[in-house]
């Protein structure tokens, strides 16, 4: 059962004025209510019929009254449920940060982020860590990555600390809060750009070849591949019209990417004369989301340039990994922003080129970690809602698809540069 809104205790007027501001407040009613609504909906009709539902059936059901039919009264709700925003700004009190009453959902679906205004006018970042997703011990080896990279003056946004500690606990959630930095995706069409950021890539690296994670898991072909490849088949994810031809199509693709030592934990120990590819530590999500451009143009007290955030996913691997999410477009243009990338890391750091053989192997093993990743989401209402599309056949049949022409990549010439 939904809780409800409480109405304002507030005389809205019969005049113009009043009436708008009614209308205003049902339409924020409308806003808030109705991806919870839909999300439950989205459950019922999974619990019902064991297939994802697109918005339109969830709005259909809600609107013949049926939306609830099929639900079951026993079903858990999920942990983020209970993450109202009293718990949001309560549990900042908790660490002493007071909000004006100021908050806004970012965008995020792994964890929960909040953008939080203080009453002494600051404004900060607070992120709920999904449970059981890290461990504390992982958590904090990522945090203590984040302040070793901040101390090397690299633009990484990292965690305060407060209380004596970067990860708190408030109502059974762990969380960290952060300094808001705004900034807009990089210009990644303009070489100075690409060069500025492959030169503080160079610096994140040289920082993470510095020692390994202790507890944080490596990004190889074991977790991302074969690990995704069987939990989907084995929880029946892929329908059945298409369950052979995915699990051909993602087979082929794991042999392929076996062929990569350094994917699969062999070390080349037997010749001497092998030199694997090294492990660091890395940022491990790097994409264009991930790193907030600030013009150039601003005082030198507002960072100009890249700032790096969003760490949850640092793992240990090739560095090429924080490379190539960076590249799109036809085969040259891939070739030309590589190249500019690199020129700016070989100012700080020398590139092995040998890497450049796993970026459509890491490609590929990132397609099929992220069908994982959305089915094992999915009794997470904000999926449903985001993810229509998600389960259905023609989702399978587009990542048979991909990675088919995935096969037929990692098969051509690495990138050269």
């Amino acid at each position: 059962m939904l809780a409800p809104i409480k109405k304002p205790n507030t005389d809205w007027g019969s005049d113009q004025l009043g009436q708008r501001l009614l209308q205003a407040w049902q339409d924020f009613v409308a806003e808030v209510t109705e991806p919870r609504r839909l999300a439950q909906a989205g459950s019922a009709i999974t619990r019902s019929y064991g297939r994802k539902p697109s918005i339109a059936t969830c709005r259909a059901r809600r609107d013949n009254g049926t939306m609830f039919a099929s639900s079951s009264s026993s079903a858990a709700p999920h942990a983020y449920q209970a993450l109202t925003p009293d718990v949001v700004m309560d549990a900042l009190a908790s660490v002493g940060l007071y909000g004006d009453g100021r908050l806004l959902a970012l965008s995020s679906y792994e964890n929960r982020v909040y953008q939080l205004h203080l009453e002494d006018g600051s404004v900060v970042v607070a992120k709920f860590y999904r449970p059981k997703r890290w461990s504390e011990a992982q958590i904090l080896e990522e945090h203590a990555f984040s302040a070793e990279l901040m101390d090397a003056e690299i633009p990484v946004v990292g965690p305060l600390l407060l209380n004596g500690s970067t990860l708190n606990h408030f109502a059974g959630f762990a969380f960290s809060v952060a300094p808001s930095r705004g900034g807009r995706p990089p210009e990644l069409d303009d070489p100075e750009v690409l060069e500025w950021i492959g030169r503080f890539l160079a610096r994140i690296h040289t920082v993470g070849a510095a020692k390994p994670f202790a507890s944080r898991p490596a990004l190889d072909l074991q977790s991302f591949g074969i690990d995704s490849r069987e939990w989907l088949l084995g929880h029946d994810q892929v329908p059945l019209d298409v369950q052979s031809a995915w699990a051909k199509a993602s087979q082929d693709a794991i042999d392929v990417i076996a062929t990569h030592e350094c994917l699969t934990g062999a070390t080349g120990q037997n010749d001497p004369y092998f030199e694997p590819i090294r492990q660091l530590r890395l940022h491990g999500d790097c994409h264009p989301g991930n790193i907030l451009w600030t013009p150039l143009d601003l005082p030198t007290s507002a960072g100009p340039g890249p700032h790096f955030v969003d760490l949850d996913d640092a793992r240990s691997g090739p560095a090429v990994q924080d490379l190539w999410m960076l590249l799109s477009g036809d085969r040259q243009q891939r070739t030309r922003q590589l190249g500019c990338l690199v020129d700016g890391y070989e100012q700080f750091r020398e590139f092995d080129r040998r890497e450049l053989a796993l970026i459509e192997p890491l490609r590929t093993l990132r397609l099929i970690h992220y069908s994982a990743w959305l089915a094992r989401r999915w009794s997470d209402p904000t999926f449903p809602i985001n993810f229509p599309w998600f389960g259905s056949s023609d989702y399978w049949q587009g990542q048979v698809q991909m990675l088919q022409e995935q096969l037929e990549a990692m098969e051509e010439a690495p990138l050269m540069v």
